[in-house]
């Protein structure tokens, strides 16, 4: 179905754009070392991936969940499908990332490792680290925490039939911001849990209901929702640091599910037979082995780049492109002969 191809598509995008951002790091890292000056494209918001990620969340948990609102065994089915999706593969990185750190913490920057953090980060469980940031052992698994809190009450409202549950959980997840603006700062991990950026899955639900009753748009709507929600991007990199956005649920967030809605509301049903659409949808599917493992592959392309002198050869845009390609193939080879597999045997052992 189109609608699906062109949702691969955009995690696809969303995958990369994070991907981005740390490869301009890198190369930022690169070039000083080498004594050349080097700017990072700065007129996108690229961190603004992981907000789109979390509308198309939202979106994807009512869609495919379908048949599973207002069932019995609807809530087992989702959360044992959700951990043999999410967790093999987290749980592989984080235990490469936790040997590197303890063997070699100069390659990552690696400080604060602490056992109950390291058990913590297992368990998605949200703690501070001494220095006050909440954060798991690898880094990027900030947002599985929220994903992982997001799926444990979206099981517990697949109880009730669709409609009721989403309008439910979504007006759950606005009383816990509410509760975390007004009594805040709560003790975590409900601290953490009452961020508003959790209401970036209330978009992405709230579209999905859309779509489940039949709204759609044409194409020429979808394609002025799009640039309007990329230019929106724009202007809020342009004039908001990222380290100082007020309210990302909003400046990123809406922008975030325009595109989503833009992507999803569409008629057509020919996307699939686009090579550059397949090819993108290819990736997507790869989306969470990219958001991965994407900082291990372009931290590799970085000291190899260094100790073989290549790094005074290459520019930096130059090796950006080539650190992205790397990540991409990189992935693919770890979703086709890592991910996808693993999932299937822990659906299969979780009988889901």
């Amino acid at each position: 179905m189109s609608k699906l191809v062109l949702l691969q598509v955009l995690r696809a995008l969303a995958a990369l754009s994070v991907a981005m951002l740390h490869a301009q790091h890198d190369a930022f890292a690169l070039t000083e070392r080498s004594g050349r000056p080097f700017t990072g494209l700065a007129a996108f918001p690229w961190e603004a991936g992981v907000d789109v990620f979390f509308v198309i969340s939202g979106f994807i948990m009512v869609y495919a969940s379908e048949r599973l609102f207002g069932t019995p065994d609807g809530p087992r089915l989702f959360l044992a499908r959700r951990i043999a999706r999410i967790v093999p593969i987290y749980w592989a990185v984080t235990t490469v990332y936790l040997a590197v750190a303890l063997l070699a913490p100069a390659l990552l920057n690696a400080e604060f490792i602490g056992w109950a953090r390291v058990l913590a980060s297992y368990l998605f469980i949200p703690v501070a680290r001494p220095d006050g940031l909440v954060q798991p052992l690898y880094g990027l698994g900030w947002t599985l925490n929220y994903e992982m809190f997001f799926y444990a009450s979206f099981a517990f409202a697949l109880a009730w039939p669709q409609r009721s549950a989403v309008l439910g959980l979504g007006a759950g997840l606005v009383a816990l911001v509410a509760i975390g603006q007004v009594l805040g700062p709560l003790p975590q991990p409900f601290g953490f849990w009452a961020h508003p950026i959790i209401l970036e899955f209330t978009y992405g639900m709230a579209l999905a209901l859309l779509y489940a009753r039949g709204f759609r748009l044409p194409a020429l709507p979808r394609a002025l929702l799009a640039v309007a929600a990329i230019l929106a991007l724009v202007v809020v990199a342009l004039s908001i640091s990222d380290a100082a956005i007020p309210s990302r649920y909003f400046f990123y967030g809406v922008p975030a599910a325009a595109l989503v809605a833009a992507v999803a509301f569409g008629r057509e049903r020919d996307a699939g037979r686009i090579p550059l659409a397949r090819l993108g949808a290819a990736i997507g599917d790869a989306s969470y082995a990219i958001y991965l493992i994407h900082p291990f592959v372009i931290r590799a392309g970085r000291e190899l780049a260094l100790r073989s002198g290549l790094g005074a050869a290459i520019g930096p845009w130059s090796f950006v492109a080539l650190a992205l390609v790397a990540a991409v193939l990189a992935s693919m080879l770890v979703y086709r002969l890592f991910e996808r597999p693993l999932t299937a045997r822990v659906r299969a052992f979780l009988n889901a």
